[in-house]
């Protein structure tokens, strides 16, 4: 078990799968699902039984233990009301209910505002609130200039957005509380955002959740030097981009101190990816793309980046003894050069993961396409040294936020071997925790029913499992509860800018929206079939997320599709069924 000071703190959100896919019925093709969230849980479940310092005592074949479920079951609870851990706990979970209000954060607007006016907020604010019924007239929720491939857009968005928003900013106030024991947490949240830049949505994102965050850490705890790790498949091009931006503002402003005028300091990002540079955002090559994903520069014009391109690793050895150790981790001694060269550390740094699992070896075939893999180990060991230069440079203070990961099983595996990792000290670690054969029980025991009804098995368990689908049921006790969509869009809720260059979702036009009449709770809403995004996979999920109790089909009435749109991002064949 860790000691107190040892546990990460997980966060969840229940809005966060309010996100849906509406368009059609039809969602098979769909891999930035509600789903997710549920692979990830069970990943938190499992690193809490296997961390856990619980009795092995055998376990009736067929029939999880009942008292060892009540007591999670109210332990969890307990976590939750106090917002905080208990003795038992070697991860602190907090279901949290905050939410931000997209038009009236400073954090939001120091990113994603604009000096003549929050144009991108107020159109992607309109948007949401006007997908049904656009979708409804046989139109495009999203404008026309936007990728149409790998963006969607439901009433639920808002919801969903300001709920990740408030989460990060919550993780974020956590780990900088000086009376909080453990300064780490992970927060599992959706829709993703590395991919979006000041007001440039793509890849499945509208809002840069670590920007803000980061954002946040700057203007309410005085954080001014900010280290970001993107650890996603794909080079998370929004990010670098905004990180560019901030950089180049406060070295314009460190030269116009040098000389004379008075300004206050601005903040300074360090951003380092590893990243499969065959794929998106670069899979078609497009040079500016390609040559964003691959720069290199450190101190001159005020910028601190570092890209480092996958490789295809062809054993164990090859990549922990080369791979890793001679490419991947100059990722953290790049990030040491930043700091050391801007004054150490200090209480104004701050650590950051942008957390994708897509890179993982379980990852679907049809989403990593090239190869560009890592063991799931890969998580566990790069948690390890994030902690180590956190502890280092900022106080320990490290947040980690979910970005990619599409399969059931690279969630699962990724979120069980990183939270492994964040526990840090002398924990004792296994790590064939994540191995196949462990990773298949796991799913065959959480898989679902139809019905919603979890499947129990007639083998004998073992303890670990039988410990992990107990805590995996308190987790999803208080998860959301499957619901009937609305059949009209749901109320939407009601704006220190910095300088910045006008993006084209700025300037996309958008009509005035207008309220529309509840109608009666029987109404249906029929969902013309639109041109449907891209999954960056193809294929229905795995088992555990395709019978979730998680209901992320449309309304009912769909006429049948009418043809895809043009591709963007290459789909692959479709990924094998998980068993």
């Amino acid at each position: 078990m860790p000691s107190p000071e040892q546990r990460p703190t997980v966060f969840l959100q229940n809005a966060c799968y309010e996100h849906q896919y509406i368009r059609s019925k039809d969602s098979s093709l769909i891999v930035e699902r509600p789903e997710r969230l549920r692979a990830v849980t069970l990943g938190l479940a499992a690193a809490i039984a296997r961390l856990g310092d619980y009795s092995d005592a055998p376990v009736a074949p067929g029939k999880p233990d009942d008292s060892d479920a009540s007591d999670l079951a109210d332990a969890l609870s307990r976590i939750d009301i106090n917002r905080g851990s208990t003795r038992d706990e070697p991860v602190n979970t907090i279901r949290s209910s905050a939410s931000i209000q997209l038009m009236n954060n400073p954090a939001v607007k120091f990113i994603h505002g604009d000096i003549d006016g929050d144009k991108y907020l107020e159109n992607l604010t309109s948007w949401i609130k006007e997908s049904r019924t656009k979708i409804a007239n046989d139109q495009s929720e999203i404008p026309d200039g936007l990728s149409q491939g790998d963006l969607y857009l439901c009433p639920g968005t808002l919801d969903a957005i300001q709920g990740a928003l408030g989460t990060v900013c919550e993780a974020v106030d956590t780990v900088v509380n000086p009376n909080h024991s453990a300064p780490r947490a992970f927060v599992a949240i959706r829709p993703p955002g590395h991919h979006c830049g000041e007001d440039t949505p793509s890849g499945f994102c509208f809002v840069n959740n670590v920007a803000v965050a980061a954002a946040h850490a700057h203007l309410k705890h005085g954080v001014n030097r900010v280290v970001i790790f993107d650890i996603d498949l794909h080079h998370g091009n929004g990010t670098q981009s905004i990180a560019w931006q901030i950089n180049e503002e406060t070295y314009r402003k460190t030269i116009e101190a040098e000389a004379g005028a008075s300004a206050k300091p601005g903040p300074q990002i360090y951003y380092g990816s590893i990243h499969d540079i065959l794929s998106y955002p670069c899979e078609d090559g497009k040079p500016e793309l390609v040559q964003a994903a691959s720069v290199s520069i450190h101190g001159n014009h005020g910028q601190y980046i570092e890209n480092i391109h996958l490789e295809e690793y062809t054993s164990e050895d090859h990549f922990w003894n080369d791979l890793y150790p001679n490419r991947y981790k100059r990722l953290f001694s790049k990030a040491k050069q930043f700091l050391d060269s801007t004054g150490g550390p200090g209480d104004d740094v701050m650590v950051f993961i942008s957390c994708g699992f897509d890179a993982c070896e379980h990852e679907y075939s049809s989403m990593s396409r090239h190869n560009r893999k890592v063991p799931t180990s890969f998580y566990y060991q790069f948690a390890r040294d994030a902690i180590e230069f956190s502890d280092r440079y900022a106080r320990g203070r490290l947040v980690s936020v979910l970005e990619g990961g599409y399969s059931d099983r690279a969630l699962t595996s990724g979120t069980l071997a990183l939270l492994c990792g964040l526990v840090g000290g002398t924990t004792t670690i296994d790590q064939s925790w994540w191995k196949t054969e462990h990773l298949e029980e796991l799913e065959k025991a959480a898989k679902k029913k139809r019905g919603g009804r979890q499947s129990l098995s007639t083998a004998p368990q073992d303890p670990w499992l039988a410990r992990t689908m107990s805590v995996f049921s308190a987790l999803e006790a208080e998860g959301p509860r499957p619901s009937k969509k609305a059949a009209v869009p749901v109320p939407i809720s009601s704006r220190t800018l910095r300088e910045r260059k006008t993006g084209p979702a700025s300037n996309v036009k958008t009509a005035t929206p207008t309220a529309s009449k509840p109608t009666s709770p029987a109404a249906k809403s029929v969902a013309i079939q639109k041109p449907r995004p891209q999954s960056r996979g193809e294929g229905d999920a795995s088992s555990l997320s395709s019978l979730s109790s998680v209901n992320s089909d449309a309304e009912s009435g769909v006429p049948p599709a009418r043809k895809l749109p043009k591709v963007i991002l290459r789909l692959g064949p479709k990924p094998e069924e998980s068993s």
